[in-house]
C-alpha cells in the first residue's frame, strides 16, 4: 500500500488562495465610489442580461467580480436573508454589516472545506446613509475576510492598479458626472500603462441615491441619462477655445492720439500716455 502524499495545512490554503486569485483576475474589474449624493457602481460590461450590480434591499447594493454562478448564488442568498429579516423584525434591522458577516460566514466555510473548491468571487456590498457620514462599504475577498472601505474601492482582476488610481484622484463631495468620469478614467487603465476607450454601451452604472424620495434608493443609470452624463463631464473639462476679449486683455481698436494733459512726452519726443491700449 503506498503513502499517501501529504501537503501541509499551509501550503494547501496557499494553493487554494492562489486559485482563487487566478479564476478572480480573469474578470473584468469594476469600482465603487462615494460621492456626494451617495454611491456609484461602474464597471465595464457588454453583457446586457448578467448583471455584476444588484439590489439586495432598501438602502444595501451588491457588487461582485469573477464567475458570475457563484456570485449570483450568493446574491440570491443575500436576498433571501435581507427578506426574511426585515419581514420579521423590521426594515431597518437589515443592514450591510449583517450581510456582510453571513457573506463572510459563507466564503470562509467554503474556503476551508477541503471537500470542494473555493469560490472564484470577491463581492462589495455597499449601504448608503441619510448623510455621507453614514455611508457604509465592505469589501469581501474570496477567503471570507471583511475590508472596510472608505471612499473608492476596486475588485476584479487589474484591482490593484486601479485602486491606487483612484485613491490618488478621488475626494470627497464629487458630483455624479465626476464620479463617474473618475471610475471610467480608472477602468480604462490597462496594465502596461497605456489607457483605451470604453464606449457607453459595454458600462453597467448603478447608484444607491439618498436624495430619492423611495424608499428603496437603488437605481441603474443606463441609455440617455447615462450617455449625458458623460457627454456633461467630457464638456465641462474641454477648455474654451477662443476666449473672450476680456479673458486675453487686448483690445482690437486702433489707439488714437490723446490730449490728455497727464501726457508725459519721452526724452526722444514720443507721447506716453495710460490711454488703455494694448495691455501687456
Amino acid at each position: 500500500m503506498s503513502t499517501p502524499f501529504y501537503v501541509s495545512p499551509q501550503q494547501a490554503m496557499a494553493d487554494r488562495a492562489e486559485y482563487a486569485r487566478k479564476g478572480i483576475a480573469r474578470g473584468r474589474s469594476l469600482v465603487v465610489l462615494q460621492y456626494a449624493d451617495g454611491i456609484v457602481f461602474v464597471g465595464e460590461n457588454p453583457s446586457r442580461a448578467l448583471h455584476k450590480f444588484s439590489e439586495i434591499y432598501d438602502r444595501i447594493g451588491f457588487a461582485a467580480a469573477g464567475k458570475y454562478n457563484e456570485y449570483e448564488n450568493l446574491r440570491i442568498g443575500g436576498v433571501r436573508y435581507a427578506d426574511l429579516r426585515g419581514y420579521t423584525y423590521d426594515r431597518d434591522d437589515v443592514t450591510a454589516r449583517g450581510l456582510a458577516n453571513v457573506y463572510a460566514q459563507t466564503l470562509g466555510t467554503i474556503f476551508s472545506s477541503a471537500a470542494e473548491k473555493p469560490y472564484e468571487v470577491e463581492l462589495v456590498v455597499a449601504e448608503v446613509g441619510t448623510e455621507p457620514e453614514g455611508d457604509q462599504i465592505y469589501r469581501l475577498p474570496h477567503d471570507g475576510s471583511i475590508v472596510d472601505e472608505h471612499g473608492s474601492v476596486a475588485v476584479g482582476g487589474n484591482a490593484e492598479q486601479i485602486s491606487t488610481f483612484l485613491d490618488q484622484r478621488h475626494r470627497d463631495g464629487m458630483s455624479l458626472a465626476e464620479a463617474l468620469k473618475l471610475a471610467v478614467q480608472a477602468l480604462s487603465r490597462e496594465a502596461n500603462g497605456n489607457e483605451r476607450e470604453i464606449p457607453a454601451d459595454r458600462l453597467e452604472v448603478a447608484v444607491l441615491d439618498r436624495t430619492r424620495p423611495q424608499q428603496r434608493k437603488f437605481k441603474r443609470i443606463v441609455g440617455r441619462q447615462l450617455a449625458r452624463l458623460l457627454e456633461a463631464e467630457a464638456a465641462a473639462s474641454t477648455p474654451t477655445d477662443a476666449p473672450s476679449d476680456a479673458e486675453d486683455g487686448e483690445s482690437t481698436d486702433t489707439p488714437t492720439a490723446t490730449t490728455d494733459p497727464k501726457a508725459t512726452t519721452d526724452p526722444k519726443g514720443t507721447d506716453t500716455t495710460d490711454s488703455g491700449g494694448d495691455v501687456e
